[in-house]
C-alpha cells in the first residue's frame, strides 16, 4: 500500500496512491506498507539507485542502518509497538531527501496512525520532510515513554502477586514478557540516539537552529528515558528471584513435611519390623498382652519423636 501525504499550508493531506497514478505535487511524505512486486516496480522511479528490500529492513550493522548515498540520507529505525501484554520491534527505513520523506515498511504501526490522525484534526505543522521526520521520532520517543510508565504499573501488580502461590504462573509469565518488553523498549532507545545524532551530523549545514535544538532535547529525553529501563530490568530480575525463592522455599516445606514423617514412623516401623520376625523362639510371643504391647510401644515412640522435633522448633 502507497500512500502520499501532500504539504498544505502545514499541514498535511493524506491520499493514497494506485499503481497509474504518478507522484502528485508538493508531496512531502510517501509511507510504503508491505509493498508488492508491482509496487515494488513503482517505486524504481523514486530512487537512483536500488530499491530496498523488506529483508534489509533487519539489518544491525551501522554502516547499513545509516547512511548517505546519491538517493539522500538512509536511516532505519526500530520502533516498539504492543501487541496484547507483549511488546515487539518493527523496523522502518526512512530515506530523506530534501524535499520529500520516504518510509518503507513491513508491518503497521500503531505509531503511524496517531500521526495520521494528528493531521486529520490540523494537530501537525511541519515546512519541510526534516520537521515530519523529527516530528515522526518526537512521538516515538512520547510513545516510549509511555510504555515504560506501563512497565511500572505492570510491576506493581506483580509485585503484590509475586508472593501468591495459587498465581505464580501466570505473575512468572508476565514478569517474563515484560522483560522481553522492556529489551525491545531499550533497544529501540539506543537506535534511536544513533539515528538522531547521524541526523544531526548530516543536516549540519541544512538543518536551522530550531531542528538542530529539537534534536539535542530529543537526545537529552532518551538520555533521561535510559536509566528507567535499567531500573525496569533490575525491579524484574528482582521479582524473578524472589518468586524463584518462594518457589523453592514451598517446595521445601513440602518436604520438609514428608521429612518429619518418614523419621517420626522410623521408630514404630522399627518395632513392627522387630515383631514381624518369623524367630522359633521369641519371649515376647507367649506374652498375653504382646500385641497391644507392641501397638503402645509404636504409638510413644512416634509421639516421642514428634516431640522431640517440636521442642526443637522443627515444626
Amino acid at each position: 500500500m502507497i500512500t502520499a501525504y501532500t504539504l498544505k499550508g502545514k499541514s498535511l493531506e493524506i491520499q493514497p496512491l494506485s499503481l497509474e497514478d504518478s507522484l502528485p505535487a508538493n508531496t512531502l511524505w510517501l509511507d510504503i506498507l508491505k509493498p508488492d512486486e508491482q509496487e515494488q516496480s513503482w517505486m524504481k522511479q523514486l530512487f537512483v539507485e536500488e530499491v530496498p528490500e523488506l529483508d534489509e529492513l533487519d539489518d544491525i550493522e551501522a554502516s547499513a542502518r545509516f547512511y548517505r548515498d546519491k538517493d539522500g540520507l538512509h536511516i532505519h529505525s526500530l520502533f516498539p509497538q504492543r501487541l496484547g501484554k507483549e511488546i515487539d520491534g518493527i523496523n522502518v527505513l526512512f530515506t530523506l531527501r530534501n524535499d520529500l520523506l520516504i518510509s518503507f515498511r513491513e508491518d503497521d504501526l500503531g505509531l503511524m496512525r496517531l500521526l495520521r490522525h494528528y493531521m486529520r484534526q490540523d494537530r501537525l505543522e511541519v515546512e519541510d520532510a526534516p520537521d515530519l521526520l523529527l516530528e515522526i521520532f518526537q512521538l516515538k520517543i512520547e510513545y516510549i515513554s509511555d510504555l515504560i510508565e506501563d512497565g511500572y504499573k505492570t510491576l506493581e501488580d506483580t509485585a503484590k502477586d509475586v508472593l501468591q502461590v495459587d498465581d505464580l504462573r501466570r505473575t512468572m509469565s508476565d514478569l517474563m514478557l515484560q522483560e522481553d518488553g522492556n529489551g525491545h523498549i531499550r533497544l529501540a532507545l539506543y537506535d534511536t540516539r544513533r539515528a538522531l545524532r547521524f541526523l544531526k551530523r548530516s543536516l549540519r549545514k541544512n538543518s536551522n537552529d530550531e531542528q538542530r535544538k529539537w534534536i539535542d532535547e530529543m537526545l537529552y529525553d532518551i538520555e533521561s528515558l535510559l536509566p528507567h529501563t535499567q531500573f525496569l530490568f533490575d525491579k524484574i530480575n528482582f521479582q524473578l528471584e524472589a518468586a524463584m525463592g518462594f518457589t523453592s522455599l514451598e517446595q521445601s516445606k513440602v518436604i520438609k513435611i514428608f521429612s518429619v514423617a518418614a523419621v517420626v514412623f522410623l521408630p514404630p516401623t522399627l518395632i513392627a519390623s522387630i515383631y514381624g520376625m518369623n524367630f522359633e523362639i521369641m519371649p515376647e510371643l507367649g506374652f498375653d498382652y504382646g500385641y497391644p504391647m507392641s501397638l503402645v510401644m509404636m504409638l510413644m515412640s512416634a509421639c516421642g519423636t514428634y516431640y522431640f522435633f517440636k521442642r526443637k522448633g522443627w515444626l
